[in-house]
């Protein structure tokens, strides 16, 4: 049984002007169960991620103003939420939710979570929506308790995963690889262990062809015995920053793409959700829950 992580907090409280964005959160599990995909029995609500685990990957300094509530006017701009101790409180569950999904995924093969995916953090700040780094906690976890060796994070969301190419680029046991548009957020870019920048316009036929034709051969090389997979559905056509020209049907396929080369090879994945910003919330929660969809019909 494939297990999923979510909270109410994920989508409560909100900073106003952000109820749009997050409505996503807690539609998602709706209409999970209301179809039938899962059951109550599927979600398990995480606890708030304790202090000494996030600082693995975050500077002390840093987590201390999160905490505090005494991040600079600059800081919170840079971040894109005015700070909160519910908004703090919320990524600490988040956390603690990608990494229990790590223990989960290496006994199912796979686990999700709804949220997640908060790429743009580094050890020291936040950026673009993104307070901790909830993928670099986890996987830096799985390395001090060495619940793992080596770790492939494929990021797939259609903005660079900056934070997490700048906290893992001098660790050998954590390989980052991340697709994503060329001239698109963030407009300065970290250094990946492998960055594909796509061209705006790229079709969903060529995203794919450049999916099927990488992915293989970097877990050949990479060998992982440990995946994350941030599975954002900002590449889709329909997105407001995207760029991109990938359907929903296309998008679905680069999931089970994903899923299948990891389960062929029996490597074990967390997934988080990612960006996804379509004018219309139905196509924003159809193209993440057909993620759900895909994991449960393959594990």
């Amino acid at each position: 049984m494939i297990k999923i992580a979510y909270d109410t907090i994920y989508a409560h409280p909100l900073p106003e002007g952000h109820r749009f964005p997050m409505l996503k959160y807690e539609l998602i599990p709706e209409q999970l169960l209301h179809e039938g995909t899962i059951t109550q029995e599927n979600i398990f609500k995480p606890r708030a991620c304790e202090e000494e685990l996030v600082l693995l990957t975050h500077a002390e300094e840093y987590f201390n103003k999160l905490k505090h509530q005494t991040l600079t006017a600059s800081e919170q701009r840079k971040i894109g939420f005015p700070q909160s101790p519910q908004l703090t409180q919320r990524e600490l569950i988040i956390t603690q939710g990608s990494i229990d999904c790590c223990y989960h995924a290496m006994k199912n093969g796979v686990a999700l979570n709804i949220a997640g995916g908060t790429h743009h953090a580094f050890a020291n700040r936040g950026e673009g929506f993104c307070l901790l780094n909830d993928f670099a906690v986890a996987a830096n976890y799985l390395l001090h308790q060495k619940d793992a060796k080596q770790i492939l994070i494929i990021d797939l969301d259609v903005h660079q995963g900056n934070g997490t190419a700048k906290l893992f680029e001098k660790n050998k046991n954590v390989f980052t690889f991340s697709m994503h548009g060329a001239h698109n957020y963030p407009f300065h870019k970290e250094k990946s262990d492998l960055d594909i920048g796509l061209k705006d316009g790229t079709t969903g036929k060529e995203y794919l062809e450049i999916l099927k034709t990488t992915l293989p051969q970097l877990i050949e090389r990479v060998k992982p015995d440990f995946a994350f997979y941030l599975s954002g559905v900002d590449i889709l056509e329909t997105d407001k920053f995207g760029k991109l020209k990938v359907n929903i049907d296309e998008c679905k396929q680069r999931d089970a793409f994903v899923f299948t080369q990891l389960k062929k090879h029996n490597i074990p994945v967390t997934v988080a959700m990612g960006g996804g910003y379509s004018p219309e919330i139905k196509t924003i929660v159809e193209t993440h829950c057909n993620t759900f969809r895909i994991a449960g019909s393959l594990y």
